[in-house]
């Protein structure tokens, strides 16, 4: 069984250069129950002149969730006039994201956070949840394996909880784990209500851990990843939530962006099922 639910990042279509309206509608006759869109998307919908309560109506006439949106604000950089300026962008971001009913958005190291302290960050972070949670948009703090500062699950575990918000919720990815050096059993530590939403993928053992790229990327299980563990122990500690499909294929041969979708759910579904077993003994 899947006990979870199923959502596709906008970024495994974009060989396809799909519209938003048309992402939303692949992934909602892919199967899938939510979305996670980009915010470049949404700013060049909303530039081409139309509004953002019709892209509303639309996203409830598919009957998909938008679940979470990528954006990319400097929200922790160590330079405090492009913080404040990053800020006034959360702002404006978070402001459309709630008018569409997106009530999330990721936040990952983005900027220049090699020498600002976790304990800034964690103070950094309170200032986007402040933010954001009067808007209805929960910022999901998300570490990436490549960055300078945020680049491990203890980190963002750590800004997470000294950011005085006990309830902050956390954006997992085995790809920023594999490439970051993370534990996979550090997972056991963490309270499943305590996840925002997961990233999914697989990775190949070559190139090796130091040279591989968001392009290397493959759909779960075509790979070395532990997805099956990585699931188990998402299971045990009581996440429910999405799993999302993230890829950066830059090429998916002769396959339609609905080929593609319907392919990666199908696979997502395989290699994070729960074995019935499993699940009675947990």
């Amino acid at each position: 069984m899947l006990p979870f639910r199923t959502s596709l990042n906008a970024s495994t279509l974009f060989p396809f250069k799909l519209e938003l309206k048309e992402q939303i509608r692949v992934a909602a006759e892919a199967g899938y129950e939510g979305i996670e869109i980009w915010m470049r998307d949404l700013e060049a919908y909303a530039a081409a002149g139309h509004t953002l309560a019709s892209l509303k109506r639309y996203i409830a006439d598919t009957g998909i969730a938008v679940v979470n949106a990528i954006a990319f604000f400097k929200w922790a950089d160590e330079d405090p006039a492009v913080r404040e300026q990053s800020f006034g962008q959360a702002k404006r971001e978070m402001e459309m994201l709630a008018e569409i009913g997106c009530g999330a958005v990721a936040a990952p190291p983005f900027g220049q956070v090699e020498n600002v302290p976790l304990e800034e960050m964690a103070a950094q972070y309170a200032r986007l949840i402040e933010l954001g949670r009067p808007l209805g948009v929960e910022p999901y703090l998300e570490f990436w394996g490549r960055a300078r500062k945020l680049s491990k699950l203890s980190e963002a575990v750590y800004v997470a909880m000294e950011s005085g918000y006990p309830d902050a919720k956390l954006l997992l990815d085995p790809f920023h784990m594999y490439v970051g050096g993370s534990r996979l059993e550090t997972l056991s530590y963490l309270n499943g209500s305590r996840i925002g939403i997961v990233h999914v993928n697989d990775y190949p053992a070559s190139p090796g851990r130091e040279h591989i790229a968001d392009r290397d990327r493959l759909f779960p299980g075509d790979g070395i990843a532990p997805s099956a563990t990585f699931a188990r122990l998402l299971y045990e500690i009581g996440y429910d939530g999405f799993l999302s499909l993230e890829l950066f294929t830059e090429d998916f041969g002769g396959q339609s962006a609905l080929d593609v979708a319907s392919l990666g759910l199908m696979k997502m579904r395989a290699a994070y099922a729960i074995s019935g077993q499993t699940a009675n003994n947990s």
